[in-house]
């Protein structure tokens, strides 16, 4: 079948590519002249593993191709997918639908047949109905399907996701556009990944009900951790004994910074402003997102905290910056409130990150940036393990504790045990680990 993408970002680029390796031709389209030439030059403008083989792949087999003409790029196609960026609105939250209206419009003038218009893009409920109202305005003649197709992508496994899905979710009452998902899908549901058909308006709300749910399970089990601290217990055992329990699972239940990313943040904010326009108070998923910006600047208090009280002319070594690892995303990272904590109190701030230096120069000052882990570690009086990269799960420590001024290890995401941190020689303080002196969260606070 022909496919065309609009879009080339992460969702876009990523399904793009996962359906032409389906055996599908693949048009993807974007206004952003640059990136198209770079895509056609075999550059990702992303990070994401493996996407740049399997781009590469499906390019030199001629199922993968890349324009700037939606004219040329949607002529013959048997499904357009719409996904283009719905960013928080600035000042209310609301998601900002223009880019899915225009792209909604511009393809409508540009089909040359009848179509399935399929919006992946994030959305608020009833987008839909508005889509399909800019499409039957803008070519009564032509007969346009619109269709909801939420993604499920997780930044750093996006490819995996999508070939090996938990489900597909479609939203149409369109028994032609629903054979049309089928088949676009088929070779997924051949390895029995379930397609839910649903309505349009149950699909849109399906994703935001996901996100905002696994941003709760965060978010709570970070209130966990403050609390663990004060009574001598230990998150990580918490987090097993209760993650053992089918009814809950164990994922999601990893205690630390707080979320961020392009998704959480701006997903449970656009929920919260649908829910009061139906009238409607979400009070949990509210409660949630107060937290979670409340405990990234938490974080920052924490570390002061572990330092005496007073990082003044103090060296503080940060690994890792993005997100979440295996991502150059710095949306909504928890650093990006950390950092400022630490640097209006005076600390000297260095920094590495194996692949968000350069997004992270555009959106952090007053830091300096290394290249390695023992650089960092070099002469600091704290190192803070923020982003759980892999190449953070196997230092040296012993030879770091021999590196810094002040041998002090502040572990965000519980990757080490505090006995082998103590016996590399290290002052150990970690998430939700037994005893602590005053909540950091109570700081933040005040």
């Amino acid at each position: 079948m022909k496919i065309t993408m609009i879009g080339s970002g992460y969702v876009g680029l990523v399904s793009g590519t996962c359906f032409s390796d389906f055996g599908h031709e693949v048009v993807c389209v974007d206004k952003d002249a640059a990136k198209i030439a770079a895509l056609k030059d075999g550059r990702i403008p992303i990070y994401e593993p493996g996407l740049d083989a399997l781009v590469a792949s499906n390019v030199r087999a001629g199922r993968l191709s890349f324009t700037t003409d939606i004219k040329a790029g949607v002529a013959g196609a048997d499904a357009v997918f719409i996904a283009v960026g719905t960013p928080s609105r600035r000042g209310d939250g609301h998601a900002d639908l223009s880019y899915v209206f225009a792209a909604a419009r511009e393809v409508a003038e540009a089909v040359t047949g009848p179509t399935v218009l399929v919006n992946k893009s994030t959305v608020p409920v009833g987008t839909g109905d508005k889509v399909e109202a800019i499409v039957g305005e803008a070519r009564p003649d032509v007969a346009i399907a619109v269709v909801s197709n939420p993604e499920f992508l997780r930044e750093g496994a996006a490819i995996e996701d999508f070939k090996r899905p938990d489900r597909i979710v479609v939203g149409t009452d369109d028994i032609g556009a629903q054979n049309v998902m089928r088949e676009l899908y088929r070779p997924l549901y051949l390895n029995r990944s379930p397609i839910l058909f649903t309505g349009r308006r149950t699909a849109e709300l399906i994703k935001y009900a996901a996100n905002a749910f696994l941003a709760t399970k965060i978010t709570f089990i970070n209130e966990l951790a403050d609390l663990a601290e004060k009574a001598g217990a230990d998150i990580k055992d918490v987090s097993r004994g209760i993650g053992l329990d089918n009814r809950i699972g164990s994922k999601f239940l990893h205690a630390g910074p707080g979320y961020g990313g392009s998704c959480f943040p701006k997903d449970t904010l656009a929920l919260l402003r649908t829910a009061e326009e139906h009238d409607v108070p979400l009070r949990i998923v509210d409660a949630t997102v107060a937290a979670n910006d409340l405990r990234k600047v938490a974080m920052g208090h924490k570390i002061i905290a572990a330092l005496g009280g007073d990082v003044k002319g103090k060296r503080i070594g940060l690994l890792g910056l993005t997100f979440k690892p295996n991502t150059d995303d710095m949306r909504d990272a928890p650093s990006l409130s950390i950092v400022p904590v630490l640097r209006d109190a005076g600390a000297d701030i260095v920094a590495y990150d194996p692949e968000g230096h350069e997004t992270a120069k555009a959106v952090l000052d007053g830091i300096g940036f290394k290249d390695n882990a023992l650089a960092v570690a070099d002469g600091a009086d704290a190192l803070v393990i923020i982003t759980e990269w892999d190449a953070f799960r196997a230092l040296d420590l012993r030879r770091i504790a021999t590196t810094m001024r002040n041998p002090l290890l502040v572990d965000l995401r519980n990757i080490y045990a505090p006995d082998d941190a103590e016996r590399a020689g290290l002052s150990y303080v970690g998430i939700g680990r037994g005893a602590s002196g005053d909540s950091s969260l109570e700081q933040a606070k005040g």
